[in-house]
Order: structure tokens, then C-alpha cells, then sequence
């Protein structure tokens, strides 16, 4: 029900505005790294956080009765986010590798390798916190339902790909951390020291609600608001991440 009516604009709508604040966050955190080493990138990136900024405002002024009236508005907001964001990380990154842009299946570069096999660990994460909430992870709103796709879990993922993965192979990348690489992506030694970095950083602590607590206790607590807010019990105001 909450698909026809203004529940699913809201959620979908809270899912993306967390996602672009989560985006801009992320750059602040690893801009105030460059403030006094390297002004010039310091203020590329702010540069962009203000134009992204400018994009993100455009997600208040979107209306329609149900979340098929405006999901390809919210997502050609998010898109021209994401791609100044990339944009940025790129200028983050310069010097420690080859970043070519976002791809993503099929992904042969090293630093794309590491953000899809850690957004798939994250994947797993979310599926399961949706699924201990009692939620339908194959029914959601700002991904079109498809059989056998878990659009729930696609749109969900998206408050916390900044906070659980983007941080750490941005860290890795620019501690000089090597990445293996064979015929087939990303070296198994890779995969299983990174996955172990990600598990880590699902245990640590962040601010949420006026105390600090793991991000996976975070996920599974969101979650849990999803399902009270379309049962019409609250309302649902995305995570964001400190910097």
C-alpha cells in the first residue's frame, strides 16, 4: 500500500537524501586531511561539494502522488551527485592509483574491484537486517521491483555505502595499501584481508541518536524504522554519518 501513497515518495526520498549527505560527508572527512598539506585539492573538493549541494537542494521540490510519479526526477538528482562525487575522489586518490570512474560489474581496476566486492559484503548485511525486520526485501520503492531482484535491499544499501565502504578503500588506497590483483579481479589474499576491514568497520562505533553504537547495530536499527514508519508509526529520517 505504502507504494501507491506518499510513504514510499518519503522513504525513497530519505534513502537518496541520506546517500548525498553521506557523499558530501565522506569528502569533508578526508578533505580536512589536505587542508594545510595540499590546498589546492582541499579546495577542488570543496568546489564540488558546493555544486553538489546545489544538485541535492532540487530533492525538496519534488512532488507526485506515489513514488512512480517522481523516481526518475529523485534519481537524475542522485546521478548528477554521484558523478561529481567520483569526480572528487578521483582528486582524493590522484597519485596513489588509477581510478577511471565508477564501474561497476565487470570492473577490472583495482579501486572499483575493492568498492564492488565490498558493497556485495554489505549487500549480505543489509538483506539480512531487512529480513530480521520483517520486511519483503524484494519489494521496493526507489528501485523498480523485478522478479528475483531485491530492490529493498538496493534501495536500503544506499544510506550506507559511504559509511561502511567507501572509507575504507579510500583509506587503504591512500595509505598505499597493496592490492592484489589475477585473472579474475581481485587476488583471494585481497579479498580476504579486505573483507576482514569491512567486518571491522561494521563493529565500529558512530554517533546515532545521541550515543554511539556499532554501524551494524545502526543498519539493523534502521531497518527496523523502515518497517515502523510504513506500518505509519513514525516517520523515517535517514543516517548520517559525522566527518
Amino acid at each position: 500500500m505504502a507504494y501507491y501513497d506518499q510513504r514510499g515518495i518519503q522513504l525513497a526520498r530519505a534513502f537518496v537524501e541520506g546517500k548525498l549527505k553521506n557523499q558530501v560527508n565522506t569528502l569533508k572527512y578526508f578533505a580536512k586531511y589536505r587542508k594545510g598539506t595540499n590546498r589546492e585539492v582541499y579546495e577542488q573538493i570543496y568546489g564540488g561539494i558546493a555544486r553538489m549541494d546545489k544538485f541535492a537542494d532540487e530533492l525538496k521540490e519534488i512532488k507526485g502522488k506515489c513514488i512512480d510519479d517522481i523516481r526518475a526526477q529523485v534519481m537524475s538528482v542522485e546521478g548528477r551527485v554521484g558523478n561529481i562525487y567520483w569526480e572528487m575522489i578521483k582528486h582524493l586518490t590522484e597519485g596513489k592509483i588509477s581510478f577511471p570512474g565508477r564501474e561497476h560489474r565487470g570492473a577490472a581496476d583495482p579501486f572499483n574491484s575493492l568498492l564492488n566486492y565490498g558493497y556485495g559484503i554489505l549487500n549480505q548485511q543489509i538483506e539480512k537486517a531487512l529480513v530480521l525486520a520483517g520486511l519483503d526485501i524484494f519489494g521496493g520503492f526507489l528501485h523498480v521491483d523485478r522478479p528475483g531482484k531485491k530492490s529493498l535491499v538496493y534501495d536500503f544499501v544506499e544510506e550506507f555505502r559511504q559509511p561502511v565502504v567507501d572509507r575504507v578503500v579510500i583509506a587503504l588506497v591512500n595509505k598505499g595499501s597493496q592490492i592484489g590483483m589475477d585473472g579474475e579481479g581481485l587476488a583471494t589474499m585481497t579479498k580476504r584481508d579486505f573483507a576482514d576491514k569491512i567486518f571491522e568497520r561494521l563493529e565500529h562505533k558512530e554517533k546515532f541518536q545521541g550515543k554511539n553504537f556499532a554501524l551494524k547495530t545502526i543498519i539493523q536499527s534502521q531497518a527496523r524504522r523502515i518497517a515502523t514508519f510504513l506500518r505509519g508509526e513514525a516517520r523515517y529520517k535517514p543516517f548520517v554519518i559525522g566527518w
